[in-house]
């Protein structure tokens, strides 16, 4: 085989078998490593000396993990976050970084309206009082009237509001970013500080990219501005919260619940305080669970993957 290639993203290994003629075809032979979640910087280490590209998860590609991997040519990223990876490091060395921008927007957006949906028609706890022979209702409301402030307005902030401008929902956006005056008037969506987004808004959905200004973007200060009576969200990055402070909030009822489908530290340890509080959701970073979009992404990441070999091997052919 011409190539040697690491596929360490979870989702790209349970469908391996649908691809392996493209592998063959392709001369690649492919290495497939026990991974959980993802590859720490020392597990990556035993693996990368001799591999050519790699298909990654959310793996952590440091400086010393590049360094060490003399023959590597790419990194194709299953999905779109790359800030597990040195890309300053990748560009000093030559090693091209290739991702699918917009993959999850819609099913993530999707999983935003259903948490907001659950805490406002509040179905778990419904559903689990049903069963366990408890006829009383339970007061809910409507999502139409309340406020909705999304932090991140690009392509999932900008599918999560269209969605709930769909549910007749004020909508509040707070970005770095100037977002187009179509869109602004399309979904009716106000662009405001983050003081005044946090303040006004019932539910505050979290949809901004993990980068180093945008880490613990929320924590103590930002939930004491959020009514008690608030939601927050968040399907992005773990480490945009300050994990701890959240729960300080929510055991101090600074806010009235949360829904999280990303953690500091995943898989979430058994012991996190998160697992036995009632007013909070969580799913095990699911939020992208969408089988069409995963077939979508598998053969974006291995097209990215080949192009960038295919180049890198003509390159080298060029200077022989």
């Amino acid at each position: 085989m011409k190539f040697k290639v690491l596929i360490t993203a979870p989702y790209m290994q349970k469908e391996l078998d649908d691809y392996r003629n493209i592998f063959i075809k392709n001369d690649i032979e492919i290495v497939v490593p026990p991974v959980r979640e993802r590859l720490s910087e020392e597990e990556l280490l035993k693996w990368i000396i001799d591999i050519d590209g790699v298909i990654a998860g959310d793996d952590q590609f440091t400086a010393r993990v590049l360094k060490s991997a003399p023959r590597l040519k790419v990194i194709s990223k299953w999905g779109t976050g790359i800030d597990s990876f040195d890309r300053k490091a990748a560009s000093e060395l030559g090693i091209a970084i290739r991702n699918t921008p917009g993959a999850f927007n819609e099913p993530v957006a999707d999983q935003v309206l259903g948490c907001m949906l659950s805490f406002a028609r509040q179905i778990p706890w419904i559903d689990k009082r049903m069963k366990e022979g408890d006829w009383n209702k339970m007061q809910c409301f409507s999502l139409s009237g309340h406020t909705l402030g999304i932090i991140g307005v690009g392509d999932t902030g900008k599918a999560v509001a269209e969605r709930a401008s769909a549910f007749k929902m004020r909508l509040l956006g707070n970005d770095i970013s100037e977002i187009s005056q179509n869109f602004l008037a399309r979904t009716g969506i106000e662009m405001v500080d983050k003081k005044t987004l946090l303040r006004e808004s019932d539910f505050v959905s979290l949809n901004c990219d993990l980068n180093p200004t945008s880490y613990h973007i929320m924590g103590r200060d930002e939930f004491a501005m959020m009514k008690p009576t608030a939601y927050f969200i968040n399907a992005a990055r773990g480490p945009l919260v300050n994990e701890p402070e959240l729960v300080d909030a929510l055991k101090q009822e600074k806010i009235a619940g949360a829904a999280l489908d990303v953690f500091e530290d995943e898989p979430l340890p058994k012991d996190s305080p998160l697992l036995s509080m009632s007013n909070v959701l969580l799913s095990p970073h699911n939020a992208n669970s969408s089988r069409e979009h995963w077939r979508r992404i598998h053969n974006s990441t291995i097209e990215h993957l080949i192009e960038e070999l295919n180049r890198a091997d003509k390159s080298l052919w060029v200077n022989a």
